[in-house]
């Protein structure tokens, strides 16, 4: 085991790099996390995402992803919001989008942050090999999160955390040395059930179980066929991700926006977008909007298709004009959301 001050150090480096929380745990510390996994995977509540399969067991635990993994360093990066992600619920001609979407893409800031502290941790001479991944690598990054210390898997399923609340994003080091583990978080949810109510799709068949199959963020960002039509009241306004499970936990209420990064700053025009501006966008300027954005791998068919649900949505016939071109657009997961949207307006109209 490497002793000493390193992990003190490790944990000093890592908030300059930007880094909110560091801890770490043993390769072992999440046993349960594959078993959840293969059971969730089981039910089919993945629905489309069949790269969850694919690499099931790689990502079940750190050593059958890397066997020669001994430690894992979790770090979180604080997106705090300034401002509430629930003030647009009621504004009906703007689109909502997740609120760590509105800044740059995550992957590429946490990312940098990692491979400099992975390049310090060599230079110290503390591991021999070692491994940085965020987001798109078969890890369990939260159960491993929880058992590093960083927070605790909340009833929401995603990680919650006494100090900045649910608004970490996750990063990951696998390292071939075995380092002094910290104590892993406790659940402080208690009684609270306050994410599994705001649900508007009812996308928790119970608490600390996620049915990706109802959720507003997998059917607008993962989803890529016609969303179902019984869910798309229930979307609201929301044309990229949701935050409503994360924005009402009371945890909260301890997060600072001033510890966020400042790479996530929101830009403004992906604020309140204008749902109108958003229907008749083309590829170009899709990419011209969205690009340093992780919204652009949606692609325009998917964002307009979101933006048709939302103004079917909004019982506002302001939207017909903008709908009526994509009734034949080439695309037909675009014609399919923007013929509902158009009747919908049209019934509530005569109505």
């Amino acid at each position: 085991m490497v002793t000493g001050d390193l992990e003190h150090r490790l944990k000093k480096k890592a908030e300059a790099l930007g880094f909110s929380a560091c801890g770490i745990c043993d390769a072992g510390a999440a046993p349960q996390a594959g078993e959840r996994l293969r059971a969730w995977l089981a039910e089919g509540r993945h629905g489309d995402m069949l790269w969850m399969e694919d690499r099931t067991e790689q990502r079940a635990s750190p050593a059958g992803l890397w066997p020669d993994v001994q430690s894992v360093i979790m770090l979180g990066m604080s997106y705090a919001p300034p401002r509430d992600p629930m003030a647009l619920a009621e504004v009906y001609d703007h689109g909502r989008i997740s609120v760590y979407a509105q800044g740059k893409d995550y992957h590429d800031v946490v990312k940098k942050a990692l491979k400099a502290l992975a390049r310090w941790l060599v230079d110290e001479g503390a591991t021999q090999a070692l491994k940085v991944f965020v987001d798109t690598a078969p890890v369990m990054e939260k159960p491993l999160a929880a058992a590093a210390g960083l927070g605790w898997q909340g009833k929401h399923t995603n990680v919650i955390s006494r100090e900045h609340g649910s608004w970490l994003f996750l990063g990951a080091i696998y390292v071939s040395a075995k380092l002094e583990p910290d104590a892993a978080e406790e659940d402080h949810c208690g009684s609270c059930d306050a994410c599994q109510t705001i649900c508007p799709t009812d996308a928790f068949p119970a608490p600390y179980q996620l049915d990706a199959r109802r959720c507003i963020s997998y059917l607008t960002i993962e989803h890529k066929g016609p969303i179902p039509e019984e869910l798309r009241p229930g979307i609201g306004n929301h044309i990229y991700g949701c935050d409503d499970c994360l924005a009402v936990c009371p945890w909260n209420k301890f997060a600072q926006a001033a510890h966020a990064h400042q790479a996530f700053t929101a830009r403004a025009e992906l604020v309140a977008p204008k749902l109108a501006d958003l229907l008749m966008l083309d590829d170009s300027g899709f990419r011209e909007i969205f690009s340093g954005s992780p919204i652009k791998r949606i692609g325009r068919n998917r964002m307009v298709r979101n933006a048709a649900i939302a103004a079917g949505n909004s019982a506002d016939i302001q939207f017909l004009p903008a709908l009526e071109p994509l009734l034949d657009d080439e695309d037909d997961v675009v014609r399919d959301a923007a013929e509902w949207a158009h009747a919908r307006l049209i019934k509530a109209s005569v109505v």
